[in-house]
């Protein structure tokens, strides 16, 4: 056994300096805003799943690599005191393959003292990647931090997840401080 260290990014965004336009989603996409119905902690937990179960992110939070991890998650997200619903979002897929409606990206937000949100866990399912639906789920949620009167808001990434460093640093955040993830592995590997 031996370690392997995640380099992670922690960006922040100026939320008055920032050009928050309301996000345009795709024909066959709809928000689905909060609500506490337990299904809803079970969709965005679903959506969490598809998300990262393959992902770098399930190796740094294991969590994140099965559905009752993720759910976890939910559930301690929604149950803080800090938790914003203005910048929790639901993405659905009105048009799927199987004819049904499929929840295929979440994002959630909360406060922190000194007028700060932060974004948790930005993710959309792989079969929906490339559509501009990250992009809409950040504004969504940015806009949401806006509206609750909140400064500035920061997320964590993993630095190797380079389409979502990218994304962010697109949409105005820039990087305040590295870090690095200490993870249990077969191998001593730094990434």
């Amino acid at each position: 056994m031996g370690t392997t260290y995640y380099k992670r990014l922690r960006m922040e965004i100026d939320l008055h300096r920032s050009d928050l336009t309301e996000p345009v989603l795709p024909d066959g996409y709809e928000w689905a805003n909060w609500t506490w119905h337990p299904d809803f902690v079970d969709r965005h937990a679903w959506a969490k799943y598809q998300s990262f179960h393959d992902e770098v992110d399930a190796r740094v939070f294991p969590c994140l690599s099965n559905y009752a991890g993720c759910r976890g998650l939910m559930s301690e997200i929604m149950a803080n005191d800090l938790f914003l619903p203005a910048a929790s979002w639901l993405l659905v897929c009105t048009n799927s393959a199987s004819g049904n409606a499929e929840d295929c990206g979440t994002i959630q937000g909360v406060t922190h003292p000194g007028l700060l949100g932060a974004i948790q866990n930005v993710g959309v399912s792989p079969s929906h990647r490339g559509l501009g639906l990250g992009r809409a789920l950040v504004l969504k949620s940015l806009r949401g931090f806006l509206q609750s009167k909140l400064d500035r808001v920061y997320l964590d990434v993993t630095a190797q997840n380079h389409p979502a460093v990218k994304l962010y640093r697109s949409l105005g955040f820039r990087t305040v401080e590295t870090s690095y993830k200490v993870v249990e592995s077969r191998s001593a590997v730094l990434v």
